[in-house]
Order: C-alpha cells, then sequence, then structure tokens
C-alpha cells in the first residue's frame, strides 16, 4: 500500500474521532439545560461546525501551515508520507479511545503530542522544543484557565444585571406602536418600551396595539445563537489542523479548500453517529445548567476561539467549552469535581500517549520501509 494512503486515511480517522469527541461540545448547554433535545442540538451543532470548517479556508491559513509541522522538524522529514500517517493514526487512536469512555479531549493537544513522538523517532535531536513551546503549549495550556475565568465573570455579570432589573423568565418587554392615523400623517413613530408581566403581553398582542418580548423566548434564542457561533468557532478551529497534516503531502495536486470540504463532510459523520458518551459527559455530568448559564459558557467560548482562529493561535475547542462551563460551576458552587477531576486526568495524559502511539508507528512504519 503507498505510504500516502495512509496519510489519508490517518486523516480521514483523525477527522471522524473529532466529530465523534467535539462537534457536541458547541451545543452541550443546550441539551444540558434542556432548551433542546439530543437530536436537535446534534442537528444544529453538525450545520454550524461544517459551516466554520468551510468557512476556514479562508481565514486560518495560519493554522493549516502551524500544524503541517514545518519548522517543528526538518521540512524532509515534514514531507514523509510516513510522518504525517504516523502523526494523523496516533493522534486519532488516541481521541477514539477517550470516546469510547466518554470523555471530552483536546484534538489539538493529540495533534501536538503525536507530533512530538513522531518527529522524536523522525528526526532524532531536530525537534524544534522551543517554538513548540512558544507556538502550541503556551496557548494551549492557558485556554482552559481564560476560559474558566471569562466563563465565571461573565455569568457573574449577566447575575448581577438581571437581579438589578429584577428581569425574570416570564418578565416581558413591550414595545408600543404608533396607531394607523400617525403612520398616515407622516409623523415621527412614538415607538416606546415598557414592561410588563407575561400575561399583560399576551392580551396586549391579541389587541393589535404593541407586541411583546418574553424574557425567557429571547434567552432561548440567543442561547441557540451562542451554541451556533461556539461550533462554527469549533469548526474554523479545528478543521485547519487537520488539513495541516495533509496539505504537504498532496499541495501537488489538491487545494487546502477542497481537503477542508472533505474534513467538514468526515468530521460531520463523526459527530453523528458518534457523539453521545462524549455529550452525556459536557452536558449532563459537568455542573447543572440553566438557560442563562449555558448562554454565558457559550459566549465566552465562541469569542475565545474565534479570536484564536483570526490570529493563528492553535487553541483547544475542548478546553475553552469545558473550562467556560466549569467556570459557571464555580460561580453556581455546583460543580461536579469528581467529574471535573477525570476530565483534567484525561487532559494531562492526552499529549504523552498520542506522543507514545505515534513515535511507536513511526519507528514501525521506519522499519517498513527498510524491510
Amino acid at each position: 500500500m503507498p505510504t500516502w494512503i495512509l496519510v489519508v486515511v490517518g486523516a480521514a480517522f483523525l477527522a471522524w474521532t473529532n466529530g465523534a469527541n467535539d462537534v457536541f461540545k458547541g451545543v452541550a448547554t443546550l441539551y444540558g439545560c434542556g432548551t433542546a433535545s439530543y437530536r436537535a442540538a446534534l442537528t444544529w451543532a453538525t450545520i454550524t461546525t461544517a459551516a466554520g470548517s468551510l468557512c476556514a479556508a479562508l481565514v486560518s491559513n495560519g493554522l493549516v501551515r502551524a500544524f503541517s509541522a514545518k519548522g517543528l522538524v526538518p521540512d524532509e522529514v515534514a514531507a514523509a508520507p510516513s510522518f504525517s500517517s504516523s502523526v494523523a493514526l496516533g493522534a486519532a487512536t488516541t481521541v477514539w479511545l477517550a470516546t469510547r469512555f466518554g470523555l471530552p479531549i483536546s484534538t489539538t493537544h493529540a495533534i501536538v503530542g503525536a507530533l512530538v513522538g513522531a518527529g522524536w523517532i523522525c528526526a532524532a535531536g531536530a525537534v524544534d522544543f522551543s517554538r513548540l513551546g512558544s507556538q502550541f503549549l503556551i496557548p494551549l495550556a492557558a485556554s482552559p484557565l481564560v476560559a474558566l475565568a471569562l466563563g465565571a465573570l461573565v455569568y457573574a455579570a449577566a447575575r448581577s444585571f438581571r437581579a438589578r432589573f429584577g428581569i425574570r423568565e416570564d418578565s416581558c418587554a413591550c414595545v408600543e406602536l404608533p396607531n394607523h392615523a400617525v403612520v398616515s400623517a407622516g409623523l415621527p413613530l412614538p415607538v416606546s418600551v415598557t414592561t410588563c408581566a407575561a400575561d399583560d403581553a399576551s392580551t396586549a398582542v391579541r389587541r393589535g396595539a404593541r407586541f411583546g418580548i418574553r424574557a425567557d423566548s429571547a434567552l432561548d434564542l440567543l442561547h441557540f445563537l451562542s451554541s451556533g457561533a461556539t461550533s462554527f468557532a469549533r469548526g474554523l478551529n479545528d478543521a485547519p489542523k487537520i488539513a495541516g497534516l495533509l496539505v504537504l503531502v498532496s499541495a501537488a495536486t489538491v487545494s487546502s479548500g477542497w481537503l477542508l470540504v472533505g474534513i467538514a463532510l468526515v468530521m460531520s459523520i463523526g459527530g453523528w453517529v458518534g457523539a453521545r458518551r462524549v455529550a452525556q459527559t459536557v452536558s449532563l455530568e459537568i455542573t447543572e445548567l440553566n438557560a442563562g448559564q449555558g448562554l454565558a459558557a457559550n459566549l465566552s467560548t465562541a469569542v475565545l476561539v474565534l479570536t484564536a482562529s483570526r490570529f493563528g493561535v492553535p487553541v483547544s475547542t475542548t478546553h475553552t467549552s469545558c473550562g467556560a462551563i466549569i467556570g459557571v460551576g464555580v460561580v453556581t458552587r455546583r460543580a461536579n469535581t469528581a467529574v471535573v477531576g477525570k476530565i483534567v486526568l484525561a487532559w494531562l495524559f492526552t499529549l504523552p500517549i498520542a506522543a507514545l502511539l505515534a513515535g511507536f508507528l513511526a519507528w514501525i512504519f521506519g522499519e517498513a520501509a527498510r524491510a
């Protein structure tokens, strides 16, 4: 079998496992607080993640270059199909194992670990560890802490705002509309906004004199939009990392744009088929959530990941989304410390396990080439 076929198989396996482990994280709060069913949330996640993956061709070339390993190992090693296939298969196997146990881990961490392991075997002594630290490890280590702090801050601020203005789920903003005579005369529209109880708003709508927007309906809409933004950001940030493993061995015949289309498709299939176990952990076991808390976590995640994608910074969408949810749980004092501890332990082991698997595969492929 030609070695480049192993690269394609490895990248496809990685895209599939990434979808199974990561696709649902953007909509975990929708399912966790009961705003949407599992299938409805998964459908929304699949659509928005695929959209982000396709848009990555326009804005995420920095991540494609970063994960092609150029500069981390010598160019001739980075361009070797045996190296790329070892990285892809090592990272994919690591993510697959975590998914089987329902553990949300970082595909980014798995790829970085696999790059180090395969690089150590294929280019002993030539791995640029200084670049590894500045370009990969520092952003990856900082992202969960920043997400935790931002998630806690956004939720605390939103809770304070709600208490300050006495907003409840059944609160309603009612907008006074001008009567027909005012409109016909071409006079300025006297629009005013008042608050009322939900039953008054319903009466007003039936009269046709004004319309009302319930707080809980507006919150659900914002929650859906923020989940879509989070999933979009995840696709925007993750798809280029997988494409980076393919771009060097396929650049002569396939553009990175078409690679991202294929990755988006396989990632979507993986999420649709295999997301259930990780969804259970992230949505229901880290902490109890309501719609407002989920909105705060999603906004924090989307802002961080979209910013990182824009500047080519390889943050982990897993770490940011889970970190933001944990941050909300810290504020509400409902975080499940046993589950959080298990997740953090899985994060710590992701990089070394991926490094060992990729290094072992690189050794096997090297021995096979010499035989």
